[in-house]
């Protein structure tokens, strides 16, 4: 794949996935009660393409799976690899060149296409658009790839973010903002000020900004900026028709509306990304004054549900995109790993330049410190030269290396409202794990073995041998 500009849009998104075969299209009909989730989930379990269906019960499209491969996110972006797309934000997440006061890292739309088809007043029906019921024992649809735009009511800083959203009726749904996120503490302010909160969900954007509003940046860093940033361009920002929110221009569905103070109802339960059910539970009501749409509108989605699914692509890309800024703020670490199976980074592996006893436990409570590193429930820490990413030498380096008496660290701390562990606040126990090479010091003198490794003459004078017999075998398999 040769590197091209970033998406500017869906359309531009699909035109490119189907160059690169990316992209299969579902003409015949498909159910949003149950069937296209199941069609998704099986097709993200076995790395499939990105899914167009284009026969659902209404009259628009359904997308989905849309970033579920490294090779599609690459391909929004505009990248070869994801390392070239870190580049783009490494001076950005370390704190130098932020565009926030002067707003240089968007450009206005005056006529979004979003605009085309606007819904108000008796007009408005959620059940029209195509929203999926993913698993059996879920409360009811619930949009599941939205950005939720709104801004803090105290000093007006603009806020982005990825929630659930189930559909209650024709016009208003639970918005699932779990605490410690941006949007919670937008409504939190808005309820000590006794204000309603204007709201604006953002569905179908251009995928640097879906990648952006769930990616654990900085507090002070505006999302949109971020994905200018991996976009390598000005986003394009158009005004809501009901409040001083902007949502980008790429919009495919706009949804405004307010959230009421001291208004909540019960949320689910849904199946999430963890594998199992979430809790019944209150969430603000999101009240919906117009829905605005393109003409040609396509509704994007993603199935939660046990990995691998299309989000545990999005974490590891996230991975990527952070690595070098996390190696700026802790020059100690080599890299970092959120296997698929441990649920958006709710499992870490982490390589170090291990420099004294004890460094390993320091590093672990330094990234539970860090924003929404407090949701990891499990950081183990490796040797700087542990191929993290590779499994098998994980586990066979955990297995020798840790000493449950002296090498676990338990805390407890905040959790998000997914985790099946958390209790009744929202807290758990969360465990690091010092999986490095022991110094003398760190075992009452002892050294540590003597790692096994053939001599440089055996591996010079057996290397041709070697490479005729693993090429037999390359060629039967």
């Amino acid at each position: 794949m040769k590197p091209t500009p970033a998406c500017t849009d869906i359309q531009d998104f699909l035109k490119l996935l189907a160059e690169e075969d990316e992209l299969c299209r579902i003409s015949s009909h498909v159910s949003c009660e149950l069937e296209i989730a199941h069609i998704v989930s099986e097709t993200s379990r076995n790395l499939g393409p990105a899914l167009l269906f284009e026969n659902t019960d209404g009259s628009i499209p359904v997308l989905a799976n849309t970033l579920g491969s490294l090779k599609r996110i690459c391909i929004a972006l505009g990248v070869e690899d994801l390392n070239q797309a870190a580049e783009r934000t490494i001076n950005l997440l370390a704190g130098n060149n932020r565009a926030s006061d002067s707003g240089d890292y968007t450009k206005s739309a005056s006529n979004p296409q979003f605009h085309e088809t606007v819904f108000e007043g008796d007009r408005i029906d959620l059940s029209s658009l195509p929203v999926l019921r993913c698993w059996p024992g879920d409360a009811g649809p619930a949009i599941t790839l939205p950005v939720v735009f709104t801004r803090d009511p105290e000093n007006n800083t603009p806020n982005a973010g990825m929630y659930r959203m189930q559909i209650i009726d024709r016009d208003t749904a639970c918005m699932h903002w779990y605490p410690g996120t941006g949007g919670a503490m937008h409504f939190e302010k808005a309820c000590r000020m006794g204000t309603h909160l204007d709201v604006a969900v953002a569905i179908g954007t251009e995928p640097a900004v879906m990648l952006s509003a769930c990616a654990p940046l900085p507090a002070d860093l505006y999302e949109i900026e971020f994905a200018a940033s991996l976009a390598g361009r000005k986003i394009e920002m158009a005004s809501c028709l009901h409040s001083n929110l902007e949502v980008p221009a790429s919009s495919q569905i706009v949804l405004e509306g307010i959230c009421v103070p001291g208004e909540t109802q019960f949320e689910g339960p849904f199946g999430t990304h963890t594998g199992y059910y979430s809790r019944k539970e209150r969430f603000p009501v999101f009240h919906v004054k117009s829905i605005g749409m393109r003409s040609n509108a396509i509704f994007t989605t993603t199935v939660p549900g046990p990995p691998p699914q299309e989000d545990c692509f999005m974490a590891k890309a996230i991975e990527r995109l952070l690595l070098p800024a996390l190696k700026q703020k802790f020059p100690e670490l080599v890299d970092i790993n959120f296997p698929l199976e441990g649920i958006f980074g709710r499992m870490v592996f982490v390589s170090m330049h291990k420099q004294h006893p004890g460094h390993p436990e320091q590093l672990i409570h330094a990234l539970w410190n860090m924003g929404r590193g407090m949701f990891s429930r499990m950081i183990w820490v490796f040797d700087n030269d542990v191929n993290i990413q590779d499994i098998s030498e994980v586990l066979w380096k955990m297995s020798n290396c840790v000493n449950p008496a002296r090498d676990i660290i338990l805390g407890h701390g905040p959790t998000d409202t997914l985790d099946p562990h958390a209790d009744i606040c929202g807290t758990a126990c969360r465990m690091g794990l010092d999986c490095t090479e022991k110094w003398p010091e760190e075992r009452d003198g002892m050294p540590w073995p003597e790692r096994i490794v053939p001599d440089k003459r055996t591996i010079t004078k057996t290397a041709v041998i070697i490479e005729q017999i693993l090429g037999k075998a390359r060629q039967k398999s």
